[in-house]
């Protein structure tokens, strides 16, 4: 008998991955402690080595951090990290070189709740079916936005960036859930929570209908930079019914001919040291079997 497959389910839509998360940082030093001692992540060993901006590989995707005023994330990055007892220990062998600052963590149910220096919240997650083949990697940003919003943002992101988008319960309220990559999600999440005005932090997309999307955008004067060829940014989510405006966060819009697209990331083995060094066995491969 012929088995049947759910060709559905393997499709994207527009967007295609989810590449980085941009925060400013004050103090590289400070963030070397947190995301590559205590995370675990790999500096990129090629782009942006110097002292003013870092960039963390973790699996396909990085946070970037520049140096310059905090920038805090409206919300919880998700990230996806193989072994949550070596991360424990990771982080709590930081509590000293972190003392003074935000730094904290505690352990919830199906996560590790972990916030930098500053302020950002990240939840550490082992891998799990849920999160595809990936034992290394961000699986998704939530932002905390206002009532009312869940629906309209689904809509924005089905009707003008054409990608597929729901709504969905979540913690508080309801959640619109948008497929931005192979098993990667922006969520936005109703709550009554008040927020500290956008500060000017991104999240970048590659898309493959790069001209669509930017027509549409521009129109409305939505298009707040013109980065380069393979590129461009926005910052508001509007209702497409009526404009109004949604959410802010800066989105980094690239094309699939940006040079960086599918660039190999390397990504070490935070369990290697110089007492239990084995040859051939630094890098740490971000992607499990998935056989069947």
């Amino acid at each position: 008998m012929q088995r049947a497959f759910d060709r559905g389910a393997e499709d994207l839509g527009n967007i295609v991955h989810l590449e980085h998360v941009n925060t400013r940082v004050p103090d590289q030093r400070l963030a070397t402690v947190f995301y590559i001692s205590g995370l675990g992540l790999t500096r990129d060993p090629y782009m942006m080595t110097g002292t003013d901006n870092m960039w963390a590989n973790a699996g396909r995707s990085q946070f970037h951090l520049p140096t310059g005023k905090p920038e805090v994330l409206r919300g919880v990055t998700g990230l996806v990290l193989p072994d949550r007892a070596a991360l424990l220990r990771r982080l709590a062998a930081q509590r000293e070189p972190l003392a003074g600052t935000d730094f904290d963590f505690r352990e919830e149910a199906d996560h590790v709740l972990v916030i930098s220096p500053w302020g950002n919240r990240i939840r550490a997650h082992a891998p799990d079916k849920r999160f595809g083949p990936v034992s290394l990697g961000i699986a998704y940003v939530l932002f905390d936005v206002p009532r009312g919003t869940a629906e309209p943002i689904a809509r924005f992101y089905r009707e003008v960036m054409a990608a597929p988008a729901s709504v969905e319960a979540g913690e508080e309220g309801k959640r619109a859930r948008v497929l931005v990559g192979a098993e990667q999600f922006l969520l936005f999440e109703e709550t009554d929570r008040a927020q500290p005005p956008f500060d000017g932090h991104h999240v970048a997309i590659y898309i493959t209908n790069f001209s669509g999307p930017y027509r549409w955008l521009l129109e409305r004067g939505l298009v707040s930079e013109e980065s380069d060829q393979h590129q461009w940014r926005f910052e508001q989510i509007v209702d497409p019914a009526d404009g109004r405006p949604l959410f802010a966060v800066q989105h980094e819009v690239r094309s699939m001919r940006h040079p960086f697209f599918n660039r190999h990331l390397v990504n070490r083995d935070p369990g290697q040291n110089n007492r239990n060094y084995a040859p051939e066995h630094e890098d740490w491969r971000w992607a499990m079997s998935s056989a069947g």
